[in-house]
């Protein structure tokens, strides 16, 4: 219900809000949306106090969450056309002493730079193993690879490449780059290898438990949304399916579909380095980036937690950034809100559920003056919670 602002006066509450938002995909990044929903919520409680704590789940706007030096290189998309992408190198290592790199794989292989012409068969990761090259000629040891939002199913192989591991048919060729070829995968030549990457410390951050081949695989689920048709999904899958038994790996891994079975691919390279088991962590992604950002201290300590994402629906509560925030307020009591672009599911018994407004029919992105809107909107109810219960 929408109401006029309330004035705030010696009786106004002096909330502390924990906004907690991911990003609005291709609208908003989480620091932008949570900046722009409390810039409303102040407003109308001008005495609030606000925290921002965006929020990832390996996708789009992971690296963004952690501290660093910003590193912007020339690398390419998963078409192969030249791009600039970022990532965030902490020398320091958050405090280890050992230095890291936090790499979206978004960032450089994402669907965003190839939505007008998908290449689910032919696109690669190579540009993310150009970050990868960059972050580990800065000394980067630990490699957290954000693995959500990409464009490609090639099982990481262009992140070998990159990193100078070539895949070869039967006859001594390099495969053509993607996935649809893998089926003819018969080596790897590792004679140019990039060992320092190679013998890195990988931590994985997954936004989905899919296995890496079947009917719950990297290519039948998420090669669609990428742009496969369905003969295009079977051969895909069938190559991941050839991938998998070259390197020794169980294609049922839950995780290793994620980000079009780059886990894979990661899983091969560092296990040929060590000898024996790769220095390789899954995590799933929200609740990894949540505790490493300090959330859950955070939300306990708050009157109020807001979340969101671009769309609410089932998805959101397998591992997403809304699911894993709400879960944070109920272990701690906090009341919880949602503001999305369109909430299409139930929320939870509590939740107060704001989505965005129309933008209206002139084309402008008015993504801000969105959120901001709906910062205001929860702040009135807050405010009329608050009354109702005093």
């Amino acid at each position: 219900m929408d109401t006029t602002p309330n004035t705030p006066d010696a009786r106004t509450p002096h909330p502390t809000v924990v906004l907690a938002p991911d990003s609005f995909k291709g609208t908003a990044t989480g620091s932008r949306a949570a900046e722009w929903i409390g810039a409303g919520f102040t407003e109308v409680c001008p005495d609030s106090e606000v925290i921002l704590a965006p929020m990832a789940d390996g996708g789009e706007g992971t690296s963004a969450c952690f501290s660093g030096e910003v590193c912007t290189l020339p690398t390419v998309t998963a078409a192969g056309r030249l791009t600039e992408a970022s990532y965030v190198f902490d020398a320091d290592g958050g405090g280890t002493g050992v230095p890291q790199a936090y790499i979206d794989i978004a960032a450089a292989s994402g669907l965003p730079a190839v939505a007008d012409s998908p290449v689910p068969g032919t696109g690669d990761t190579f540009g993310t193993g150009v970050l990868i090259a960059d972050a580990v000629s800065r000394g980067a040891a630990h490699i957290i690879l954000g693995l959500g939002g990409s464009a490609t199913v090639d099982g990481g192989t262009g992140i070998l490449i990159a990193l100078g591991a070539q895949p070869l048919d039967d006859s001594g060729r390099a495969l053509p780059q993607g996935g649809e070829h893998l089926t003819e995968l018969a080596d790897i030549d590792t004679a140019q290898l990039n060992v320092r990457a190679a013998a890195v410390e990988w931590t994985l951050l997954a936004d989905v438990t899919a296995p890496a081949t079947g009917p719950e695989g990297a290519a039948t689920v998420f090669g669609p949304q990428k742009g496969a048709d369905p003969e295009l999904v079977g051969r895909l899958d069938a190559g991941l399916a050839h991938l998998c038994s070259f390197a020794g790996i169980d294609p049922q891994t839950p995780g290793y579909g994620a980000a079009g079975a780059v886990p894979v691919g990661l899983h091969w390279l560092s296990s040929v380095v060590t000898g024996g088991e790769p220095r390789l962590r899954l995590l799933p992604g929200a609740r990894t980036v949540a505790e490493s950002v300090g959330l859950p201290g955070l939300i306990s300590g708050a009157d109020l937690v807001v979340t969101g994402e671009g769309r609410v629906d089932g998805q959101s509560f397998r591992g997403k950034v809304v699911g894993t925030v709400l879960d944070i307020a109920r272990d701690t009591d906090t009341p919880a809100a949602v503001i999305a672009g369109r909430i299409d599911t139930a929320l939870p018994d509590g939740v107060t559920g704001i989505e965005l407004r129309s933008p209206g029919a002139d084309g402008h992105d008015r993504t801000a003056e969105q959120l901001r809107e709906a910062g205001r909107r929860l702040a009135e109810r807050y405010l009329e919670t608050r009354t109702d219960h005093g």
